[in-house]
């Protein structure tokens, strides 16, 4: 390769989680030779986020969760890994980023700064040792720390969102043995993957087990109670918990892209199908990237889940070593982890004419349709999961 090729130049990715680092593996075990340099604001430990909310059933611990720490993902992809390192600017003109009073040139450069946590509140500063959400590892080992030092081992949990985190959360730390109270704005759990009947059977299957829903509800204040701490809801009711735990959803972390002008929507960074953001030599992955949405945002997908992100790092390895390659997303359904009553869905990218039902008790095949009958998405629940791969082969691909 010349040097004047872009696929010979440094390659710098900002951010260590799954796409940062399923990237740098992909693109080394295509290039042996490529400088790449990862940027982590955090620890730059290698570990599947997948695993945070399961990690109680299968007796995992932070430190079991972790592949490598970043020492060991350096040498394993003979990559430079800075950690603890925030970016204060990108310089899409002089290839260049802005860190502090350091500026770090850059040949290609891939945002993979993932999403953060929304806050539906403020916390008082008393009780930010008891609140917690839960986005990466660090996250997760300051909450099992505290969970590890709790009198008696079972504490009083109270989740705030229904939605995949909070629902796998809430089965999770349930199967740890600690007591769960569930709350959302939301009438039924998984709102935006299943629903009403299916959501009421997973809601029952959580009551069944002890889990304590107070659906239709919203949080208007934490207060210290001294041991604890109390949730006001608004109907009046007061819950008692020992720590919060907030799973209110994901809001793509791209304000770095847009303070150095790239284009940016709600939905995440905008690209092309090949991950190209509309500056040169800047791509965008994972959580952050809003892929084809580039010239037509609402028509974008963001797609949070393992099976697009794995295909997307795949399409951006070859585009980046030289073989520019579109990514494409089949119709892959999200396998919930909720053993309490198993769940899979693929959620329809356009809102169905209804949703054809089928079932009892907790077994149920719910499929989006069209005007024509024409399968948009699906939702399953009990022993109907195991028609997940009949289902997804007749779906519609996520991204064709």
């Amino acid at each position: 390769m010349s040097q004047s090729d872009p696929s010979s130049a440094p390659l710098t990715i900002i951010g260590t989680g799954m796409a940062g680092v399923g990237l740098a593996r992909a693109v080394r075990s295509r290039d042996g030779e490529r400088p790449i340099t990862l940027i982590s604001a955090d620890s730059g430990d290698e570990y599947t986020k997948p695993l945070l909310s399961s990690a109680f059933a299968k007796r995992q611990t932070p430190q079991s969760l972790a592949m490598h720490d970043a020492v060991g993902l350096a040498a394993t992809l003979k990559a430079r890994v800075r950690t603890r390192t925030p970016v204060d600017a990108i310089d899409p003109v002089g290839h260049r980023l802005v860190i502090g009073a350091e500026t770090l040139p850059y040949g290609q450069l891939v945002l993979a700064t993932g999403a953060a946590p929304r806050q539906p509140f403020e916390v008082a500063s008393s009780l930010r040792d008891r609140v917690f959400q839960i986005n990466d590892l660090d996250d997760y080992r300051r909450l099992r720390g505290v969970l590890d030092r709790h009198p008696g081992q079972q504490a009083r949990i109270a989740i705030i969102g229904a939605g995949l985190v909070g629902c796998e959360f809430a089965n999770d730390l349930h199967a740890g043995g600690h007591r769960i109270a569930l709350v959302a704005p939301e009438p039924t759990p998984l709102p935006r993957l299943l629903p009403p009947p299916l959501g009421r059977a997973l809601g029952e299957a959580f009551a069944e087990a002890g889990i304590s829903g107070y659906f239709e509800r919203q949080v208007t204040a934490l207060h210290d109670d001294g041991d604890g701490m109390t949730l006001a809801l608004d109907d009046g009711e007061v819950l008692a918990a020992d720590l919060v735990l907030v799973a209110t959803g994901l809001r793509p972390r791209t304000g770095l892209a847009e303070a150095a002008g790239l284009a940016v929507s709600p939905a995440g960074i905008l690209t092309d199908r090949r991950l190209a953001t509309s500056a040169p030599d800047i791509f965008a992955l994972g959580d952050v990237a809003c892929v084809d949405g580039l010239g037509a945002p609402a028509g974008g997908v963001s797609a949070m889940y393992v099976q697009p992100l794995q295909a997307a790092v795949k399409a951006l390895a070859a585009t980046l070593t030289g073989t520019p390659t579109e990514a494409s997303y089949g119709a892959w359904p999200v396998v919930v982890k909720t053993p309490l009553l198993p769940v899979v869905a693929l959620p329809p990218r356009e809102p169905p004419h209804h949703w054809r039902i089928e079932g009892e008790a907790s077994d149920f095949s719910a499929l989006a349709e069209d005007q024509t009958g024409r399968l948009l998405g699906f939702a399953l629940t009990g022993r109907c999961v195991r028609r997940k791969v009949e289902l997804a082969r007749a779906a519609p691909p996520l991204l064709g």
